[in-house]
């Protein structure tokens, strides 16, 4: 019988794939060469198993903050990272609906830098984050994944023009964080 990680990793393979439809029971345990019922004994039911391939593709997304690097070059960094990640993965914005758990590895990493390197306080720094993250997010949702081609109409946009975008808007929301931020005391 596969174990769970085994489970998980051929979910991720089929979402990969064929993306977030594909990812069922079945689909899991014929790639397995299984029945499908010991998977539910493994993993729980589908949405456990989602959960968990959420988990894991957006496990360690976060960079590690680098000694000397200032909050806004880490947040920078942070956010790029992110989006590079979220459209890489086939149907992010289902799987993120589903599942916004997933991202909170992520966010506790840029919570803790601001509050560490930039000062700020925990409210400020986990709504520094939400306003961060939801730029992030949209960018990858509403971007072109790395391969596709743009979409016709008059609002078409080229992969390096969303990528300069993605780029000023993140810089722009570092200088009103580094602007606005409260102190802490």
């Amino acid at each position: 019988m596969p174990t769970a990680d085994e489970i998980v990793r051929a979910a991720v393979g089929i979402l990969y794939e064929q993306g977030l439809d594909a990812v069922s029971m079945r689909t899991v345990a014929a790639r397995l060469g299984v029945s499908p019922v010991p998977l539910y004994s493994r993993v729980g039911n589908k949405e456990a198993l989602l959960d968990a391939v959420a988990d894991t593709v957006l496990a360690d997304v976060a960079p590690a903050h680098s000694p000397g690097e200032s909050w806004q070059d880490y947040t920078v960094r942070w956010a790029s990272t992110l989006r590079d990640r979220l459209t890489a993965i086939p149907d992010i914005r289902r799987l993120l609906s589903l599942r916004r758990s997933s991202l909170v590895p992520a966010a506790t990493a840029l919570v803790a830098t601001l509050r560490d390197e930039g000062g700020f306080g925990g409210r400020a720094a986990i709504e520094a984050v939400q306003l961060l993250s939801w730029a992030t997010i949209g960018y990858a949702v509403l971007g072109h994944p790395p391969d596709s081609p743009p979409r016709p109409g008059p609002s078409t946009v080229t992969r390096d023009q969303a990528d300069h975008l993605f780029d000023r808007h993140i810089k722009y929301l570092v200088q009103g964080l580094e602007r606005d931020r409260p102190r802490t005391g």
